[in-house]
């Protein structure tokens, strides 16, 4: 019988996750239990189960008294004296009571007592293993639809996934294996029920742990992340090692560590960018891929003005305002987003102008400058060249009248 029992506390411990000692403590509580129903009382009633055999033995302590007026409490001298001559009144006798003995009632009281133990325990073991893992990602096996929502088996437990968890659109088969994010843990008498989510964003982020290492060790951060489930997700990411990449990291090669996420998401699109300090850097990486001419954040007021140029306006703010909308979430500032066009008439744009007047008109000073120079240095370069000229051209009217004199003279002095 203690070898049975031995054996079968041991199946339960390995198959339930039970301990031992709560199952012995269980079947000391439904001796004690039977007892009681045995007895009438049970308050004098002492239980001793050695752990490592399961050998038990209960035994009733009974005082010794001269005349017994309670035979479940009391033993009368005469009777003590039988078991041990030593016993004198007032001394504590232990009187082994034997289980068989026990009516069928108790004994099924017992039995049930050792069961809801057991039912309390594994619903309790339950509880604190999903328990542990809530805030996290489980996979677990497509059961069925019980009216719009579904039960999703996740090994030892059942759990829900409620309609408006689920991603619109998404269409599950009985045995599809798929990820779930568990909200919530609750403890009830039925068991724990377990609430999960397909629409949550920190599933991505739990999806990127597990795919990708240096987010996982840490190294690459996610910052915030922002999504719309089932259509596009934007996440920003931050490298601690300078020589790390946190896009690439995330990214991976060719895009498998990425396309690993978005094909167990169904083809939710995710945009990845790269954190910043600086809000302006960052409202601008949030918005891509459009291009942006200029931010203008108020980090008190958490807002932000926008300008893009005309052609990136539908770009910047998507489709329904989607791409504007996740980067308000993910940067947690206003944006107002304008063209260019739209914030010159709006004169949200004068500052720009101002500066790029200021370009030019400096422009055209230093132009000028630069040109007055450059006519006045022509002009001395082509004075002096006259003057040259005009020496030159001087010096050979004199040459000429000299050289006519001398000719002159020697004719006169020839025909004399």
């Amino acid at each position: 019988m203690n070898n049975e029992l031995l054996e079968a506390l041991n199946i339960l411990e390995k198959e339930k996750d039970i301990s031992k000692d709560t199952l012995l403590e269980a079947i000391e509580n439904s001796l004690i239990t039977a007892c009681k129903n045995h007895f009438g009382k049970s308050d004098n009633i002492k239980v001793d189960i050695n752990p490592q055999t399961c050998e038990f033995h209960v035994y009733a302590e009974k005082t010794v008294v001269e005349e017994v007026l309670d035979a479940v409490t009391e033993i009368s001298l005469g009777n003590a004296r039988m078991i041990n001559s030593k016993y004198n009144v007032g001394d504590i006798v232990n009187i082994e009571v034997k289980s068989k003995e026990f009516g069928r009632i108790a004994t099924q009281n017992a039995k049930n007592v050792i069961l809801q133990k057991i039912r309390e325990e594994e619903r309790k073991v339950l509880f604190d293993q999903y328990y542990g893992k809530e805030k996290d990602v489980v996979t677990g096996i497509v059961q069925r639809y019980v009216g719009k929502n579904i039960s999703i088996n996740l090994g030892k437990v059942d759990a829900i996934l409620n309609e408006n968890e689920q991603v619109k659109g998404e269409v599950f088969k009985p045995t599809e294996r798929i990820k779930l994010y568990i909200l919530e843990v609750k403890s009830t008498s039925k068991g724990p029920k377990i609430l999960v989510s397909r629409t949550h964003p920190e599933l991505v982020k739990r999806l990127f742990e597990s795919e990708v290492t240096e987010v996982k060790d840490g190294i690459v951060e996610i910052k915030s992340i922002s999504r719309e489930a089932g259509s596009r997700t934007k996440i920003a990411v931050w490298s601690n090692d300078p020589d790390v990449d946190p896009v690439g990291a995330c990214v991976g090669m060719n895009g498998a560590r990425v396309n690993a996420i978005v094909n167990e998401l169904r083809g939710e699109k995710i945009d990845i960018i790269n954190w910043s300090d600086n809000a302006a850097m960052l409202i601008e990486n949030a918005l891509s891929p459009a291009k942006v001419i200029s931010v203008i954040a108020d980090a008190e007021e958490k807002t932000a003005k926008v300008v893009v140029p005309d052609y990136q306006l539908s770009l910047a703010i998507g489709k329904e305002g989607q791409n504007a909308r996740l980067a308000a979430r993910l940067t947690g500032f206003k944006i107002d987003i304008k063209s260019e066009t739209q914030a010159r008439e709006a004169g949200d744009f004068m500052d720009y102008e101002n500066e790029y007047e200021e370009d030019e008109e400096y422009g055209e000073e230093e132009f000028s400058d630069s040109y007055e120079d450059t006519e006045d240095i022509e002009e001395l370069k082509n004075a002096d060249d006259l003057h040259e000229l005009e020496l030159e051209h001087e010096e050979d009217d004199n040459y000429r009248e000299e050289k006519d004199t001398e000719d002159f003279l020697e004719e006169g002095s020839t025909d004399e």
